[in-house]
């Protein structure tokens, strides 16, 4: 930077005319002094003495505190308590997530059932370690008649398909 030229001069190369990939130009560059003349404006508004009223024509400015009352007290210094972490434990007497029961159902009974029941095993595990025993209970609850539903329907399709078979080849 140069500190011949003042900083609120545009830069040598600066035109007024259009970009050449035909967009409009960039903003003009930055100026210290952005309104010449007018003076520098101030920390903010001028103090109010009155808001005109639009009924009536009366000018109400602030109120002043009651005399003989102090103003309310203003604490010096914010007082900040500690975040106090809550932490659950483990349940003490865990309830059954059936997920080996639920793996055996997916492989070898029913696909789509014992899928929704490991969902819901595992549903009843992660319940277990935090400590949150009614949820605990209802997935372990799910996950088990999902089980029971799985295997009832890959034990009837395992006897159906046998009987099938057996009536096939004996004809």
């Amino acid at each position: 930077m140069n500190p011949n030229n003042s900083s609120g001069a545009p830069p040598l190369d600066w035109t007024e005319g259009k970009h050449p990939m035909g967009q409009s130009p960039p903003p003009p560059p930055y100026q210290d002094v952005p309104n010449p003349g007018m003076p520098p404006p101030g920390p903010g508004y001028p103090p109010q003495q009155g808001f005109p009223s639009h009924y009536g024509g009366q000018v109400y400015g602030q109120q002043p505190y009651p005399m003989g009352h102090a103003y309310p007290g203003q604490p010096g210094t914010v007082t900040v308590q500690p975040a106090v972490l809550v932490s659950a434990s483990p349940l003490a007497n865990p309830v059954n997530d059936y997920l080996c029961y639920s793996i055996f159902t997916m492989m070898c009974c029913c696909l789509p059932l014992g899928v929704a029941a490991l969902i819901y095993s595992i549903s009843a595990r992660e319940a277990n370690h935090v400590g949150d025993q009614i949820t605990a209970e209802r997935s372990s609850r799910t996950a088990r008649t999902l089980n029971h539903v799985g295997l009832g329907l890959g034990l009837g399709a395992f006897i159906l398909t046998l009987i099938f078979v057996l009536v096939t080849v004996s004809h």
